[in-house]
């Protein structure tokens, strides 16, 4: 957060963005980050200065994000993490995809997704598994239609079938 009040104070007193953005582009030297996080990167000390500065900044802000986690939290990190690091670059490439599309979507799209995966979690599993089992079942052509009669929905009407998992 200083960083961001620091960076837009020098955009104002200068008042040019170019000069803002070189600034930005100049990245984190070790001596700026807070102790604790400090210590959590210390495996990176030896090689921060030569990290492009938008790795940096990434590092720092997980840092960041990793400090304010609660003991819960951290353990779903960790296991996620595991995981990630069990996919083929293949399965990891088609994640970044998806998440890359997601991140496309537009807010109400993102809520509507996220509320058939809700929908979808809160099956009992025996349905999931049969939902899931038809989905992977199906042609490349019939999912498109499975995804066209439900985005074809009227606007308004409740729709009790869950989302196949993509």
């Amino acid at each position: 957060m200083n960083k961001l009040v620091s960076l837009l104070a020098a955009w104002f007193l200068v008042g040019t963005p170019a000069l803002a953005q070189e600034a930005a582009s100049a990245g984190i030297a070790w001596d700026a980050l807070d102790p604790t996080a400090q210590q959590l990167l210390e495996g990176q000390k030896a090689h921060w200065s030569s990290l492009p500065p938008e790795r940096q900044r990434a590092m720092a802000d997980g840092a960041e994000r990793w400090l304010s986690m609660n003991e819960a939290d951290r353990t779903l990190a960790r296991e996620r993490f595991q995981r990630w690091h069990e996919l083929s670059p293949e399965e990891r490439e088609k994640l970044r995809q998806r998440w890359q599309k997601f991140r496309e979507l537009t807010p109400e799209q993102k809520e509507a997704l996220r509320d058939a995966y809700r929908r979808y979690m809160a099956l009992p599993a025996a349905q999931r598994d049969r939902l899931r089992e038809r989905w992977e079942q199906m042609s490349p052509e019939e999912r498109r239609r499975a995804i066209s009669r439900r985005q074809g929905a009227k606007p308004g009407s409740v729709d009790k079938r869950p989302c196949p998992p993509c």
